[in-house]
């Protein structure tokens, strides 16, 4: 539908939605601050719409701007993927696009592993959800819990997985370089300065 079809449909819509309220030209001009002729103009197609008209009588007649314009419903926003294992990891992808800022729910099962810190371009952020991540990163070595957050540059050597004491669940958003989530997590033990 081109956007002169929608336009052209919005005048009869409006004349739909004021009688239905069985609200008078006079009525609406009054609430809204628009003149009856313009209104009228508008509703029989001789006004071409605009926000500056359309935004008070929405309010007036307490729809959303949608309803007034017709506008087309949105497609299913649901991200369906199936999951994936990778270094004994669950992946769900949440993320849709390839490139860009990605995000996962990420599974960590209970397993005994020694920390193998790596590097590469990019950067994290890592929210847990349930159970306890273990993250190396640097010269620290922190036990993230459900709610605590760690973002960090991943040109920074590191590791996450589990602590050993059983599985985690978390969020992870990874994108490259200057892609920020701006959100620090708190050290669950002091480091000492030496």
């Amino acid at each position: 539908m081109s956007t002169d079809d929608v336009l052209a449909e919005v005048g009869p819509r409006l004349r739909r939605i004021r009688k239905e309220r069985e609200v008078t030209l006079a009525a609406l001009s009054e609430t809204t601050g628009i003149s009856v002729s313009t209104l009228s103009r508008l509703e029989s197609g001789l006004r071409r719409p605009s926000l500056e008209l359309l935004l008070p009588i929405a309010q007036a007649h307490q729809v959303p701007l949608d309803e007034l314009v017709g506008a087309p419903p949105v497609g299913d926003p649901r991200v369906r993927t199936r999951p994936v294992q990778r270094g004994g990891r669950t992946f769900w992808p949440l993320t849709r696009q390839p490139g860009g800022l990605q995000a996962y729910k990420v599974l960590e099962p209970r397993r005994e592993e020694e920390p193998e810190p790596r590097t590469h371009e990019g950067y994290e952020w890592l929210y847990v959800l349930s159970g306890r991540l273990r993250l190396v990163l640097g010269e620290h070595d922190v036990v993230l819990s459900p709610g605590e957050a760690a973002e960090f540059d991943t040109r920074v050597p590191h590791w996450f997985g589990s602590t050993g004491d059983g599985p985690a669940e978390f969020l992870s958003l990874f994108g490259p370089q200057g892609e920020r989530m701006h959100v620090r997590a708190r050290p669950t033990r002091r480091v000492r300065e030496e």
